[in-house]
């Protein structure tokens, strides 16, 4: 599996011959890229529907959008995007090679319209090549993008012992999101073996040093290896 980081929260996750793209926002200070610049992905995932995590999906007119069928249906009204598979809370889907799991994240998820939409629940994704089942799979490969959320117990509970992410990338940047303090305990939660910060300095409300988050994971005593990538870098990611 290959992910790539684009700045902000927008990745890139090859999995076989499946691309995804989630939450393709290029207008951030830690990429080079312009949405046409970026290879076609097969799918776009939406996590949630403030404007800079959907901001450039529509320019992916051929790709299938992933999110909750409330966003699905703002982008087809919206911007004509009608090849989508609209999902909930819970749900996995199949997206070519990828088995693609809808988590909940605890934020916000309005869309600042001319008219009035409601987004649903903000998600995160699970996205591996494995279906998920109760029976570990030690062969599976699998990548946690949290969305934009504070810290949860779903991590400790359900996401981290049961769908059993190898990465997980995880906000930083406070004031919107967590920092690097409850960042750190959610990657100790999910017990992965790298945790990748996202969603920070881009604004000045969420700019922050990533050292203090190497030094909150490891103040927590887990074995997690923290991956600060450069935008646009990418990291090959082996189950």
């Amino acid at each position: 599996m290959e992910l790539t980081w684009h700045g902000h929260s927008t990745w890139r996750v090859v999995v076989g011959d499946t691309h995804l793209l989630v939450d393709p926002f290029f207008d951030n200070p830690k990429t080079d890229l312009d949405p046409e610049d970026v290879d076609a992905p097969d799918y776009v995932l939406l996590t949630h529907g403030h404007a800079d995590h959907i901001a450039h999906a529509a320019a992916f007119e051929d790709a299938t959008l992933v999110a909750t069928p409330e966003i699905t249906a703002y982008m087809a009204d919206e911007h004509g995007l009608e090849d989508a598979i609209g999902m909930n809370i819970g749900g996995t889907v199949e997206c070519g090679d990828a088995f693609v799991t809808m988590h909940r994240a605890d934020h916000t998820s309005g869309l600042n319209t001319s008219y009035e939409y409601e987004a649903g629940m903000p998600a995160g994704f699970v996205i591996s090549d494995r279906k998920p089942t109760q029976e570990s799979d030690a062969d599976a490969t699998t990548f946690y993008h949290a969305g934009d959320t504070g810290l949860m117990t779903e991590m400790r509970d359900v996401i981290g012992p049961f769908l059993e992410p190898d990465a997980a990338a995880l906000p930083v940047g406070d004031h919107f999101t967590m920092g690097p303090t409850q960042a750190a305990i959610a990657v100790d939660w999910l017990d992965v073996d790298y945790a990748f910060p996202m969603h920070y300095d881009t604004f000045p409300p969420i700019e922050i040093d990533t050292d203090d988050f190497v030094r909150e994971v490891s103040a927590t005593g887990s074995d997690a290896e923290v991956v600060v990538l450069d935008g646009d870098e990418t990291f090959t990611l082996d189950g």
